[in-house]
């Protein structure tokens, strides 16, 4: 890993960290513009990946992360606009949505074998298992229902065929690519459980948030290799 790369991203991991503590202490302003400074650095990683190596690959996954860093910030953004803020959040989750589908469009590109598909059934599975069990024990607002069923299918497909291509296809590429996918799907697992149960906490969202970025980041270093 070269200097340019660390420097990035101890410097995404610091300012998610001084986010969480303006988050916390309900600085919500300073708190968007420092999650979107740690998104930053994980967009200009994907950026000078794709200008390394012009290759389509890298293109579809620069995509993919500048949508994180947009969503990152409209997520934030509804504290700030406390009364739009279920709209705001929506049109985060869309942004999201949008970068899971680059990501997954760009695996997809790669893996063209019959182990594709049975990675995509068990993805879409284990999302409606868990989306099942989501609807049943919380109390979730339609809009949230309709949005999670596409947001969270395409987060549990994308991170199936990360592993059915670390396991089929290996290579030091693919597994950092499956680990970051992991750590982004297990954060947006512990976001939900953290949003809707009825009790937030902070530790969970500091889990959230720190499993978010370091998956972010495998991702944009995975381009690299």
């Amino acid at each position: 890993m070269n200097t340019t790369l660390l420097i990035l991203m101890i410097l995404c991991l610091l300012l998610a960290g001084f986010f969480l503590k303006a988050e916390h202490e309900q600085k919500y302003v300073l708190a968007v513009i420092l999650k979107g400074l740690a998104s930053l650095m994980f967009v200009i990683m994907g950026y000078l990946a794709y200008t390394r190596v012009n290759s389509i690959f890298n293109k579809i996954f620069y995509y993919g992360l500048i949508f994180g860093m947009i969503g990152d910030i409209l997520l934030n953004l509804r504290f700030v606009f406390a009364k739009q803020g279920q709209k705001i959040f929506l049109v985060g989750i869309l942004f999201f949505l949008i970068g899971h589908l680059f990501y997954l469009y760009g695996l997809l590109k790669q893996a063209r074998h019959v182990w594709v598909w049975y990675c995509i059934i068990a993805g879409a599975l284990a999302a409606a298992a868990l989306l099942g069990y989501i609807f049943k024990t919380m109390e979730i607002k339609k809009a949230f229902k309709i949005f999670g069923i596409f947001y969270l299918g395409a987060v549990f497909i994308m991170c199936a065929l990360a592993i059915g291509m670390a396991i089929f296809m290996p290579g030091k590429r693919r597994l950092v690519y499956c680990i970051g996918a992991i750590l982004f799907t297990a954060s947006d697992v512990i976001l939900i459980f953290n949003t809707f149960s009825g009790t937030t906490k902070y530790s969970l969202r500091k889990a959230n948030i720190f499993l978010y970025y370091l998956g972010q980041l495998l991702i944009a270093y995975s381009l690299f290799l």
